[in-house]
């Protein structure tokens, strides 16, 4: 499991509908990518999120945009205008990560769009295995491109890592606010759906997920702990989590009967 590594050259405009002031730029290698800045809101771990986010959801067959650590020096972006943006940026030097750009792709709407139950079932699953607050009616972050549906921003996910909360407690949690998924009026095969994703993935993947986090981003001011043992929170979650899944499958599937559409 690997990763690329490109050098910022261009930056074009930022992508003011996501809430953390993403940016649409150029790469060295040509392509353009919508990048999830470390100086954002949610800081580094905004950015860590997306990362093991995305990349589970890629294990776990889902169509996710190509990933790649971007390097941004000190004069990118010199000439925007907005000062926000450059403040932005300054804060952003170093490592950030890019989503390949899906040009021209559209918004999935189930409502419109043809939504198969099993889809929906392993989506609502995965969302609440990575505890991913933001797939809702206002923030689908779904597309379609291609004519298949690819899944984008996941730097909403893992908020256990924002409290300190300890990762094997926060393993057990039942994730209640999968009553605002998307997709969980859909998700009739939940079930099925956790059979399916535990045979999927693996501690051993996991693990190697994790292994994909740069050290920089693992380096905190004021904090002793070694890069390895920030390391070792997340395989700590995430492993726990899989070991026992039936806190969040339960849960989802009591929020379907809640919203009368049944059970599993």
């Amino acid at each position: 499991m690997e990763i690329r590594h490109q050098e910022l050259t261009r930056y074009i405009l930022p992508l003011r509908e996501g809430g953390s002031l993403p940016g649409l730029a150029e790469a060295d290698d040509g392509f353009r990518y919508a990048v999830k800045f470390k100086g954002a809101g949610h800081g580094v771990k905004g950015v860590i999120s997306e990362l093991i986010g995305g990349m589970v959801a890629k294990a776990l067959k889902f169509n996710v945009p190509e990933y790649v650590l971007l390097s941004l020096s000190p004069l990118f972006g010199i000439t925007e205008p907005d000062v926000e943006v450059q403040e932005l940026l300054r804060k952003s030097e170093g490592l950030n990560l890019g989503l390949h750009f899906l040009d021209r792709a559209l918004t999935y709407e189930p409502t419109v769009n043809t939504t198969d139950p099993l889809f929906a079932s392993r989506l609502v699953w995965l969302d609440a295995f990575l505890t991913n607050v933001d797939r809702t009616r206002l923030n689908p972050n779904m597309m379609i491109w291609n004519g298949e549906v690819w899944l984008i921003d996941h730097g909403a996910s893992l908020y256990f890592h924002h409290s300190g909360k300890d990762p094997a407690e926060a393993a057990r949690d039942p994730f209640p606010y999968i009553k605002n998924h998307i997709m969980l009026p859909y998700a009739s095969r939940l079930e099925e759906a956790d059979r399916l994703m535990r045979q999927a993935i693996t501690p051993r993947t996991l693990g190697k997920i994790v292994d994909l986090i740069p050290d920089e981003w693992l380096v905190e001011e004021g904090d002793e702990r070694s890069v390895e043992e920030k390391r070792e929170i997340y395989r700590t979650f995430l492993t726990q989590r899989l070991a026992d899944t039936a806190p969040f499958v339960e849960q989802a599937i009591e929020e379907r009967k809640k919203l009368g559409y049944g059970g599993s």
